[in-house]
């Protein structure tokens, strides 16, 4: 069922890739809810994914850009207000890659060149796109930035590798940003911390199904999945959540916060 929150409102989403992403779902959500936007991605990413499928499903054009460049970001904002027909209302910041993780290399044995990629792409990659944002005045007043994260963050995980430093990057920029962006302009940044989820990016952590269970049985409402996490998105950026600025929020299920469960001990043999 769609409430129209978003209609009449302008936005940019990042990061999906195929049906399975959060980014896709938050398109078709952002859709539902009347809003109209652009979406973007990696050339490279283009080509791997279906975008062009969600375009059409949506009616959105697509603008190519490089996360980690400047003058594409530049691009992307400028190009965007020009199709939309004014400032951006709401931007999706879903964009994480680690070479580390993906070559299985050891958190012990981090090659500093693939760290530093994997920081660029996936954390001053957001960190650049609210500096071109704000540079251009390119959002409206009380706009709404969200980037999705783990909890990884602040606890350790050894499987999630150096994507936990991050991300925890990731997280100190929404705060870091949102204090100037809120000042001067209104803008609220915040960041979701997504349960694990059956994404293309998330199935390619080693070990990942183990854990996507694990997860499960933890929370006491379950895993959240990527299309209640779309819907959490469009309420972040609907202006029922105005105030709302410079938080990660949780979006697990009760993962985070609960330190057992009965379901876990019970797998473990432990009685209760």
């Amino acid at each position: 069922m769609a409430y129209n929150l978003l209609k009449g409102k302008r936005g940019i989403i990042s990061g999906a890739l195929n049906s399975s992403s959060i980014a896709w779902k938050v398109a078709e959500k952002a859709h539902e809810e009347g809003a109209s936007f652009v979406l973007t991605n990696a050339p490279i990413a283009m080509r791997m994914g279906e975008l062009n499928a969600l375009s059409e499903s949506t009616g959105a054009q697509i603008i190519p850009a490089d996360a980690t460049s400047v003058e594409d970001l530049t691009n992307l904002f400028e190009k965007s207000q020009e199709i939309l027909g004014g400032k951006i209302d709401f931007v999706l910041h879903s964009i994480g890659m680690s070479v580390n993780v993906r070559k299985n290399i050891p958190y012990d044995a981090t090659n500093y060149d693939y760290f530093q990629k994997g920081i660029d792409v996936s954390a001053l990659s957001f960190h650049k796109m609210l500096a071109v944002a704000k540079k251009l005045d390119a959002i409206s007043e009380w706009g709404s930035v969200v980037a999705l994260t783990y909890c990884a963050a602040q606890r350790a995980y050894p499987f999630y590798n150096d994507m936990a430093d991050i991300k925890a990057m990731l997280e100190s920029i929404a705060r870091s940003f949102g204090y100037h962006y809120g000042v001067d302009k209104k803008v609220r940044i915040n960041t979701v911390s997504q349960s694990p989820t059956k994404t293309t990016a998330g199935s390619g952590i080693k070990g990942f199904g183990d854990f996507f269970d694990y997860a499960d049985a933890i929370s006491p409402l379950g895993n959240a999945s990527a299309e209640d996490c779309a819907n959490f998105c469009i309420t972040l950026f609907s202006d029922l959540t105005k105030m709302v600025t410079m938080q990660n929020l949780y979006h697990d299920g009760g993962y985070f916060t609960t330190g057992v469960s009965t379901a876990v001990l019970e797998k473990m043999g432990i009685q209760q």
